[in-house]
């Protein structure tokens, strides 16, 4: 389980009053701005109608589905980067979000997302549960990262050329547009439905990605001092496996495809524990939850024709970050 140092104690209670300030900034931000007396109102079930129907209906969800799958990418990066011993790693690398993309834009390209809402997420998520079949398969018995991570580029890969198949042979514009507004990220107009849909997978991915803390720690020795350790290498890596395909497939299942906040947030958070792998886990899971509301409230707020795409915004927040860090913090990893 992760730890935190002594010396980092105000990090988490600071991290915990950035989500409540993003959360609420989220409730009253947006083209209609509410105001904090008509919020508390909306929130006790008095006042105006309409402000309770937007509260309720449109920014609340929106709120819970930009914590959650903030803080699931955010987590899912810190563990991959000290599992693979490697600063540039995120879910992207093991396969999941591409895999993930490719269960929804099949169920785009073949029309089955209009049956109910729940198709799409749900088949995001199998098809991220099969990318981790594959990721088995083609790593084999063997333990230590390299293999893991080629394998990751594979499933990646072919991920990746299916969802450029879809693109390619879309039967019409309108499908193939709806696809990359897909692939671009988003979670307007999400309602309570994805919630739910999305809760139990990152509650689970989560759990199982924070239990191995300490065998992170273990691994930053190197596979034979974990093994020395008593470090089950076989199982950390298959939780960790599973925690990440069931995590970020939930989250990428009710967002789209939204890049960068597993790779910066990790790096946003280490100089402030003790750059051990536990210690990063939980602020990492926080920070992204704030990162990811965050840009979501600057999605509403940017004056444009159209409301901007969310992987679009954390993008052009996450490069500058990461550059930054990258320059102040490459001889200290």
């Amino acid at each position: 389980m992760p730890v935190l140092r002594a010396r980092n104690r105000a990090l988490i209670p600071l991290l915990l009053l950035g989500i409540a300030l993003v959360a609420i900034a989220s409730l009253m931000l947006g083209a209609v701005p509410i105001p904090t007396a008509r919020l508390v109102d909306a929130a006790l079930g008095q006042g105006d109608p309409v402000v309770r129907a937007i509260l309720l209906e449109l920014r609340l969800p929106r709120t819970l589905v930009a914590l959650m799958v903030g803080g699931m990418l955010g987590l899912a990066g810190a563990a991959l980067q000290g599992y693979l011993r490697n600063p540039l790693a995120e879910p992207s690398v093991l396969g999941a979000s591409n895999s993930a993309a490719l269960g929804a834009v099949a169920a785009i390209y073949f029309g089955i997302g209009d049956y109910s809402p729940a198709v799409l997420p749900l088949l995001a998520i199998l098809a991220a549960l099969a990318s981790l079949a594959l990721l088995f398969v083609l790593a084999g018995r063997a333990e230590g990262p390299l293999a893991l991570i080629l394998a990751g580029i594979a499933v990646s890969t072919l991920a990746g050329a299916g969802i450029s198949l879809a693109l390619n042979l879309s039967p019409n514009p309108f499908a193939a547009m709806e696809i990359m507004a897909w692939l671009l990220g988003s979670i307007e107009n999400r309602a309570m439905d994805h919630v739910w849909i999305a809760l139990p997978c990152i509650v689970v991915g989560a759990a199982l990605l924070l239990w191995d803390g300490r065998a992170l720690d273990a691994l930053s020795l190197g596979e034979d001092g974990a093994r020395s350790l008593g470090v089950d290498l076989t199982r950390t890596r298959a939780r960790l496996l599973l925690g990440v395909a069931i995590g970020v497939g939930g989250a990428v299942a009710v967002s789209g495809s939204v890049g960068f906040v597993g790779l910066i947030v990790p790096h946003l958070v280490r100089p402030l524990t003790d750059r051990s792998p536990s210690a990063v886990l939980l602020p990492s899971f926080l920070g992204g939850a704030v990162l990811l509301t965050g840009a979501d409230i600057l999605v509403r707020l940017i004056p444009t024709a159209g409301e901007l795409k969310l992987g679009v915004v954390t993008a052009f927040l996450g490069v500058p970050v990461f550059l930054v860090h990258l320059l102040k913090e490459r001889r200290l990893w």
